[in-house]
């Protein structure tokens, strides 16, 4: 069985994929792939594998003998699933493989700016501790997260692990009714409730139609002033202009981004261009701990033994 990794350099570097090779013996490793090689690469192969790779109708129309897509990611809106469905190819993600990384990686950039930390690192940096009257520097806000609500768009299973952290910390959580509907199942309450009351909002949700810009100008008039939006889920969630703005503004005081609409963002992003201390950007990497990645590989093979066994494994198509 003819089998391709189109991307595989976007894993990181120091994974083991034995328990992939052993399922499928042929497998090729291409580091990346542009759009000009994949439909030769993919030619005559039965299971293409990737991370952000986009698969379009022509491109699955054009692979007849393709039968499985894996993907080393939750997310799947670089894949056609309709096409896939009509095409009768498999298509599965994985889930619960980065669910520590990403948690630890919400409460770094909330402690960073709940405790002001690259401002005092870089008091100290610049002299500013060694000429002070007192025994410490109180010159930027502290804030316990005990005090404060968070608030959570996106249940699932990085939405839990996010939560289930914040309750270790003594905060209060609230979930959001799913983007698009009215129903408050579970205990959730509506969008526009979370707007009002989170001190902290983290996003954990999907990119779909119904969430698209779910954050714009006038979600953030109708959160606190002290509000601060986290967002390790897709980029297309948030306008970056009216983020901007509403930092620039006060609107609310600080934001930290882990995503980008565009990935690598090489035509730019106001967000690049915004240089105050209440934002935090990092290069998509919330997932990235060395635990997760290996673990994302596993998962993948966990979902070709099925496929191979004629099990529906993480099947989305």
């Amino acid at each position: 069985m003819k089998a391709v990794f189109l991307d595989f350099a976007t894993m990181g570097t120091g994974l083991d994929v034995g328990s992939l090779r052993a399922l499928l013996p042929e497998l090729e490793l291409f580091a990346i792939s542009d759009d000009d090689e994949l439909a030769e690469r993919i030619l005559g192969a039965e299971f293409v594998l990737a991370n952000k790779v986009h698969f379009t109708e022509s491109l699955l129309q054009a692979n007849p003998a393709l039968r499985f897509i894996g993907l080393t990611a939750t997310g799947t809106d670089n894949v056609d699933l309709a096409a896939a469905r009509r095409h009768g190819i498999a298509v599965c993600n994985i889930r619960a493989y980065c669910t520590q990384s990403v948690t630890e990686h919400v409460f770094g950039l909330l402690l960073n700016l709940t405790h002001s930390l690259g401002q005092y690192n870089a008091a100290v940096r610049s002299g500013a501790w060694q000429r002070a009257e007192d025994f410490c520097l109180l010159s930027y806000p502290i804030r316990e997260l005990s005090a404060m609500t968070l608030g959570i768009v996106g249940y699932g299973e990085l939405g839990k692990g996010v939560a289930n952290a914040a309750r270790t910390f003594g905060m209060d959580v609230i979930i959001s009714a799913r983007p698009g509907t009215d129903k408050l199942e579970d205990g959730r309450v509506s969008f526009d409730e979370l707007l009002r009351r989170s001190d902290v909002i983290s996003l954990h949700c999907p990119l779909t139609d119904a969430t698209a810009k779910l954050f714009g100008k006038h979600e953030f008039e109708k959160m606190k002033s002290n509000a601060i939006l986290i967002n390790t889920a897709r980029g297309g969630l948030i306008d970056s202009a009216a983020l901007v703005a509403a930092l620039e503004s006060g609107d609310i005081a600080a934001a930290a981004v882990d995503v980008l609409p565009q990935e690598p963002p090489i035509d730019g992003n106001p967000l690049l261009d915004y240089d105050g201390p209440n934002l935090m950007m990092t290069p998509h990497v919330a997932w990235g701990s060395n635990e997760a990645r290996q673990a994302a590989i596993e998962e993948l093979a966990l979902n070709i033994a099925a496929f191979l066994q004629g099990e529906a494994r993480n099947r989305v198509a």
